[in-house]
């Protein structure tokens, strides 16, 4: 073999020996921190790399896909915004096929929405559903269909919002994991809940009305409280009335009873004694408040027999009066 042939042979291999490092430095690839990276071997997931420089077989046997997975995307449901060549946000166009919907007692509601998400998964992401933004919206769609159905209209134009906004947001997320989408629900936001612009006139004046019927029902529940606890007050105010004018009546009949047997008593034991006693008694409570006049049938007829009573108390009293000192 020439001297000559024998360099070429090492030059060969020398250059099969390059090729095939560089072929393996193409294997180093890099995931910023808002990525995941699936490695794809013989099209096949093989693995999921975090963010930072990694390394994988070459091509063709591995390759690398890095779907970003920390941003948020929206979906709109029932309305489409129409931006401007700016990028800022400008006038919405409805979309009443989507936001349509039955409520649990078979009224109308008009809903627009929107869906906040971002990839959880990536593998699950890329190859298990075909595309995930327009599933995410067809089950939001299903799903919120399925939470109005269970409530009725007023509930859902008032205090149940939230409670709508989140019992969907779950059962989004629930659906969209039994299709291992690898997508994570953030937020659910209704943007606006209320009937058919065809009916919303009418609908406002049952809204009136009902708030009207409320107010007469509380005015009345409120004349109810105030007027049947005074008149309870009164009745049993009455009650105790009664009940203490019945005990002094017993009581005093009981006592004049009870008086007229022990004079009874007295006077089947002396009779003259208690007859007089009982006159005097009836005679002082008769006379009691009278003038009276004390008149001596004995006193002869010369001077008129009679003392004057209450004008010696008349003078006895002004003469006490006229004693005391002076101050």
């Amino acid at each position: 073999m020439l001297p000559g042939g024998n360099v070429s042979g090492r030059g060969l291999g020398l250059l099969v020996l390059v090729a095939v490092a560089i072929w393996l430095g193409t294997g180093f690839y890099r995931v910023d921190t808002d990525e995941q990276g699936v490695v794809l071997r013989f099209g096949k997931v093989h693995a999921v790399t975090e963010p930072g420089l990694r390394y994988r077989l070459p091509w063709p046997i591995d390759t690398v896909l890095t779907p970003r997975v920390t941003s948020i995307n929206r979906e709109e449901i029932g309305f489409r915004t129409l931006g401007d060549t700016a990028g800022r946000t400008g006038q919405q166009r409805d979309v009443p096929e989507e936001s349509l919907m039955l409520t649990g007692d078979e009224n109308i509601v008009d809903i627009d929405f929107t869906v906040l998400w971002q990839v959880r998964d990536a593998g699950q992401y890329l190859f298990n559903v075909v595309n995930p933004s327009q599933t995410i919206k067809q089950v939001a769609e299903s799903a919120i269909r399925e939470v109005v159905g269970k409530n009725n209209i007023q509930f859902i134009l008032t205090d149940g919002r939230t409670k709508v906004a989140d019992d969907t947001r779950q059962l989004i997320q629930q659906i969209l994991d039994s299709y291992n989408a690898g997508v994570l629900i953030t937020q659910v936001a209704l943007q606006r809940t209320e009937p058919p612009a065809s009916v919303i006139d009418a609908f406002r004046d049952v809204q009136a009305a009902q708030a009207d019927r409320e107010r007469a029902q509380n005015e009345a529940e409120g004349y109810r409280n105030d007027i049947i606890p005074r008149a309870r007050g009164e009745a049993q105010r009455i009650v105790q009335q009664a009940e203490a004018y019945k005990q002094e009546t017993v009581a005093n009949a009981q006592g004049e009873a009870s008086r007229f047997i022990q004079v009874y008593d007295e006077w089947r034991q002396a009779k003259d004694v208690t007859s007089k006693r009982l006159y005097l008694e009836t005679m002082e409570q008769i006379l009691r408040g009278t003038n009276k006049v004390v008149i001596d049938s004995q006193a002869g007829s010369g001077v008129v027999p009679y003392l004057p009573l209450p004008e010696l108390q008349k003078q006895r009293q002004n003469s006490s009066q006229q004693q005391q000192p002076q101050r």
